[in-house]
């Protein structure tokens, strides 16, 4: 999961597809709006300002996450795969969670049941886990790191656009789903192991010892140095997600 520090330094990097998503929701009148993954919840109380008629509710894991939400919509600490809403709820968002969670599939059959008559089902996700900036960790945890890292799991691929058109439409409900690769240009110095050392890599560093990050850090940032060069302008980084917005 994210750390909260890496979390809020690409405050806009992962705003963007948020709003991009949301933007695509109808709902014109909401009186129950969900967010689950709510992270740090400055997201969520977006959700708020726009259906400010609407009670606004945000469900995330992480105590850690869940300290820093701002006041306006109620915050829970609660995994999203165990909690459960007390009514239909018309509008269900999730903003970069399903992607941890390898029984997505069975996850979003079951939001689906919670939506309201006329509810709907926002969701994006990355769809980055073949790129350089996950492959070449991969690769180090084979080779060089293998007798302490050889067996961390690959972790699932999040499926494409189509693969969610037709699980929702399954359903009985309408859907749009669409993906895009964003380039973020990146400040500073060695920028994708900073993005990704509150993500990918925290698997890796969780199973450490403290006195082996540095060491696994230096070779992941060597790699991703080759693999993502700097320019005078910053670090190109491609970013690829999926979205999709469905409703009953």
């Amino acid at each position: 999961m994210w750390d909260p520090e890496v979390y809020e330094r690409y405050a806009a990097e992962r705003g963007r597809p948020f709003h991009e998503l949301v933007g695509r929701v109808g709902a014109r009148s909401p009186e129950y709006v969900v967010d689950l993954g709510c992270g740090t919840g400055e997201l969520t109380a977006t959700l708020l300002a726009r259906w400010p008629g609407a009670r606004v509710h945000g469900v995330d894991a992480s105590p850690a996450m869940i300290a820093k939400a701002p006041p306006g919509p109620d915050f829970e600490v609660a995994d999203v795969r165990d909690w459960r809403p007390s009514r239909p709820v018309d509008v269900i968002v999730s903003n970069a969670l399903l992607q941890w969670l390898p029984e997505r599939r069975d996850l979003l059959a079951r939001w689906r049941g919670w939506l309201a008559e006329e509810g709907w089902l926002a969701f994006q996700m990355p769809g980055n886990f073949d790129a350089p900036s996950h492959a070449v960790v991969r690769e180090l945890c084979r080779t060089t790191w293998r007798a302490e890292l050889g067996d961390v799991p690959r972790g699932a691929t999040v499926g494409d656009p189509e693969e969610y058109v037709d699980l929702l439409a399954g359903l009985g409900l309408t859907v749009d789903a669409w993906e895009t690769t964003y380039v973020h240009v990146l400040p500073g110095e060695d920028p994708v192991l900073n993005w990704i050392k509150g993500t990918a890599l925290r698997p890796m560093l969780d199973r450490l010892p403290p006195e082996r990050h540095a060491a696994f850090l230096a070779d992941c940032a060597r790699a991703l140095r080759e693999a993502y060069p700097p320019r005078p302008y910053g670090t190109p980084f491609p970013f690829r997600r999926i979205f999709a917005v469905a409703h009953s």
